[in-house]
């Protein structure tokens, strides 16, 4: 079988595995897999060797989708069966699940990428450790200073200080940590109704947006005596949104700048126009037409005139690759909008440049 899925950890390759789910995205960290197979001779299973905690690396076909551990293992016997199921996470479950460190829990004049290699440093030191990637050109300039909570996780920060750069954090296949923006590759080919699609959904919906998003920004030193200063604000406007709903959120940064507010504000309207338009769909392969897996951070065309969605180029932002009894062997997807994760970038205003700030205030 080309598309088999081989498991390898403690040097054994494991595969024929009965039941497949293997599930990346660039709205989810890390990726994850869950697999099980029932004994084929009696005995089969005394020569597992692998255990919790083990380092994996998950393939399907030739093609590495996780790098990471082994989380759990469960063995099953009935009068007539025995059986195994492994599950497990790629490389950053360790940013998601750890507490964040950091000497002195202040980091001060890194961008986002420095800020997020610095909280991935503990890790990264270890063999085959966790790196995280991005292009210096799309991380913006530094945040002049991000306090860490007691107790927030480095994916919690980390997600946090991306909104302020419009960056996307997601796990790549070799477990590392990619931030990115919206994705301009397109897959070979796409999913026409009737053609290579066994069923899909659209979801419309509107409950979760707003007619106006307000920023707010609340320093410690409101410097009264210099005006509202301390208290910018951003605003963004949703015309799909027909009545009055606003929608008040307070930076996460302490100090930001009227244009980086503005941007927190374009972000949130952004993501939550792009969630209100989803496809979800069921195709039966789990590669494009040149033999390459769908890929989040992908462009695909969609062909669904059923859904009243056609000639349309939209971004995979989910897929699960399953293979069970059930279902046979099909990918499940979700895809958005590319606008969805689109915001115009500005230059942030520095923080403690109080008099531009003024200035600005009184412009305004």
């Amino acid at each position: 079988m080309i598309d088999d899925l081989t498991l390898i950890a403690n040097g054994q390759e494991l595969s024929g595995w009965e039941s497949i789910r293997v599930t990346r995205g660039i709205e989810r960290c890390p990726s994850d897999f869950e697999i099980e197979m029932t004994e084929r001779v009696p005995g089969e299973f005394r020569n597992v060797i692998i255990k919790p905690g083990d380092a994996c690396t998950v393939l399907l076909g030739d093609d590495i989708v996780i790098t990471g551990y082994v989380d759990g293992l469960r063995a099953s016997i009935s009068p007539n069966s025995h059986s195994i199921r492994l599950v497990g996470r790629g490389k950053c479950a360790d940013l998601v699940d750890a507490s964040a460190e950091w000497p002195g829990g202040q980091i001060s004049g890194s961008t986002v990428l420095g800020i997020a290699q610095k909280l991935a440093l503990p890790y990264s030191q270890e063999n085959g450790g966790i790196n995280v990637i991005g292009d210096a050109d799309e991380v913006g300039l530094p945040i002049p200073q991000h306090n860490l909570s007691f107790g927030e996780t480095p994916f919690d920060i980390i997600e946090q200080i991306c909104r302020y750069r419009a960056l996307l954090a997601y796990e790549m296949s070799d477990g590392n940590l990619q931030l990115s923006r919206v994705g301009v590759n397109h897959a070979a080919s796409g999913f026409s109704e009737g053609a290579n699609v066994e069923q899909a959904s659209v979801d419309f919906r509107i409950d979760q947006r707003f007619s106006e998003y307000v920023t707010q920004s609340q320093s410690l030193d409101v410097l009264e005596d210099l005006g509202d200063v301390g208290f910018l604000h951003g605003v963004a406007n949703d015309p799909g949104v027909t009545r009055h709903r606003i929608k008040y959120i307070i930076s996460e940064q302490a100090g930001s700048g009227r244009d980086q507010l503005m941007l927190r504000a374009e972000w949130e309207r952004q993501r939550r126009i792009g969630r209100s338009q989803q496809i979800r769909l069921t195709t039966d392969s789990w590669r494009d037409k040149d033999g390459v897996l769908w890929t989040p951070n992908t462009l695909v065309p969609l062909q669904l005139p059923s859904l009243k969605v056609t000639d349309v180029i939209w971004l995979i932002s989910e897929v699960s690759f399953i293979r069970d009894e059930q279902n046979g062997t099909c990918a499940d997807l979700v895809i958005m909008p590319p606008d969805a994760f689109l915001v115009d970038l500005v230059t942030p205003l520095p923080f403690g440049d109080v008099l531009q700030a003024l200035q600005e205030a009184k412009r305004q």
